[in-house]
């Protein structure tokens, strides 16, 4: 008897809590701090607020391995050989790259130009930056993607159904760069030195999927795929209920494809036969994925996969994500599933649309679990 009066206590108690609960009037009073998931950290907070508590989605395996108990994990591809000329190893690398692009959506790359010293700045750049006092970060926060800088917590924040444990500053450096002055301080010079660097690995992989596609190497960077550069700066402050949010909720990204530059703590999963699967760190290597606009212009020969960043109590987890896509820049041109990969047996599956609105349908949708490339379906 004393049980069920506790059962019924206990019930109670969560009914007033959900009813108590505004996540809306939570969701402004946390953006109006402009202090970001590092502003609670810092202010010593034990648990974390409830809006960021991960949602109830889809019970997969979260395991990394198979059933004959063989580790699952991503392509990892040496591009050293492109830069000696070598035909033949160039072959193996564009199977190697097409075979990665159709069936997992993801592959790391190792020897690929940017000297390790350039990534590990970048990294520390990137901290330095979250490492300001807080008054002197206040200058960059912001809801409006036109900014030259662009930091706030979750650029979705008020669409989401849950708020992810992660701080962002973004900076789109191609096609107009942003005035040296308008960057921060802390990291300015190794942003530009950065930037310029992974614009030229951008262009070599998408010289790389246009062979993969059975097109000629140029077609891609022809069609303005590399364009536009968007430089998304990651920082993930350790959490001490990493089991209760996500750093990241499941998504696929609204970019022709993405370089990633991941530090040691890991935590990036990509599903893959609902299995997630880790991407671990490999010193040295860059993280590439397809993203949407890729896969809707490849007419879902390339695989625009689902990820997530898992929260975690060591940190902070520095990432940086270099988007090949010109965004909310107002553009005109229309991208459609390429004629060239098309023919009766495989007809458009697609209609044409610009970066900018396929950005903005995605962006007001925000991270919820689902794809955006429906949308667009014929």
């Amino acid at each position: 008897m004393v049980a069920t009066s506790k059962l019924d206590t206990s019930a109670g108690s969560e009914k007033l809590k959900k009813t108590e609960y505004n996540r809306a009037s939570e969701v402004k009073a946390f953006d109006e701090t402009k202090a970001g998931v590092k502003g609670l950290v810092d202010a010593g907070v034990a648990e974390i607020p409830r809006i960021f508590y991960r949602l109830d989605d889809e019970h997969l395996d979260e395991s990394s391995v198979s059933e004959d108990g063989k580790q699952f994990s991503i392509p990892v591809i040496d591009l050293g050989s492109l830069f000696e000329h070598d035909h033949v190893r160039r072959k193996e690398i564009v199977e190697r790259v097409r075979e990665a692009s159709e069936t997992w959506g993801f592959f790391q790359i190792v020897n690929h130009g940017i000297p390790e010293s350039v990534m590990e700045e970048i990294k520390k750049g990137v901290l330095r930056f979250y490492e300001q006092d807080t008054e002197v970060k206040k200058q960059f926060y912001t809801r409006d993607p036109m900014r030259p800088v662009v930091y706030n917590s979750n650029f979705d924040l008020y669409k989401a159904p849950s708020t992810n444990w992660r701080d962002t500053f973004l900076i789109q450096m191609a096609p107009n760069p942003p005035k040296l002055e308008d960057l921060p301080d802390v990291c300015r010079d190794i942003l530009v030195e950065y930037s310029e660097k992974i614009m030229k690995v951008g262009i070599l992989l998408f010289e790389l999927l246009s062979e993969a596609l059975g097109l000629k190497p140029s077609h891609l960077n022809d069609i303005d795929c590399a364009e536009g550069l968007a430089v998304l700066c990651h920082y993930y402050p350790p959490c001490s209920q990493p089991e209760l949010t996500l750093g990241a909720s499941k998504h696929a990204d609204n970019s022709f494809i993405t370089v990633l530059l991941q530090d040691h703590i890991g935590g990036l999963q990509v599903l893959c036969n609902n299995h997630w699967i880790d991407i671990t760190y490999q010193p040295g290597a860059l993280v590439v994925n397809i993203g949407d606009i890729l896969q809707l212009i490849s007419n879902d020969r390339f695989k625009s996969s689902e990820h997530r960043v898992l929260a975690n109590r060591e940190g902070p987890r520095i990432s940086v994500a270099s988007f090949f896509c010109t965004g909310m820049l107002p553009t005109t041109k229309l991208y459609g599933p390429i004629k060239e990969l098309l023919s009766e047996d495989n007809p458009p599956k697609y209609r044409q649309t610009t970066v900018r609105d396929y950005v903005a349908f995605f962006n007001d949708k925000g991270l919820d679990g689902t794809s955006a490339l429906p949308q667009f379906k014929i």
